[in-house]
């Protein structure tokens, strides 16, 4: 299988580090229609008392409205890019080598295997740099 690689949008939210923090963002996007792919939440010790949470897709007017109301946005200094394909031994060092190799720096890797498929996002400080490693990465197969 070829690697599908695209852009993506993050959306990024603070929240209370306390019990049902997270789920205070991620209620009111679900009942406006949100299917979470990838979302991730850690608490910021540089921060005491608050967390970060990272969900996509964020889609359609009426999941969009309810992110803004809930505290989301899209930041401008992170640029995603998303892998996909058929899980293999060495596919990640493989991705992480060719955007080394490119002099693409990223602020942040994440991947994830589910039975024979892989999905990977990883995310960028610039642009220029999400749109050089689009073109990469789609080289890698």
């Amino acid at each position: 299988m070829a690697l599908k690689v695209s852009r993506v949008d993050l959306w990024m939210a603070t929240i209370e580090d306390r019990a049902g923090g997270a789920a205070d963002k991620i209620e009111p996007l679900s009942r406006a229609g949100a299917n979470f792919e990838f979302l991730f939440t850690r608490r910021t010790p540089e921060n005491p008392g608050r967390g970060l949470i990272v969900a996509l897709p964020v889609k359609g007017k009426k999941v969009t409205d309810a992110a803004m109301a809930a505290g989301f946005a899209k930041p401008d200094n992170i640029h995603s890019v998303r892998i996909e394909g058929t899980d293999k031994p060495g596919i990640t060092a493989k991705v992480a080598r060719a955007l080394g190799a490119a002099g693409i720096s990223f602020r942040a890797l994440t991947a994830v295997a589910i039975g024979s498929k892989f999905v990977t996002y990883v995310a960028m400080d610039t642009a220029d740099d999400a749109a050089r490693a689009l073109g990469i990465l789609k080289k890698l197969g």
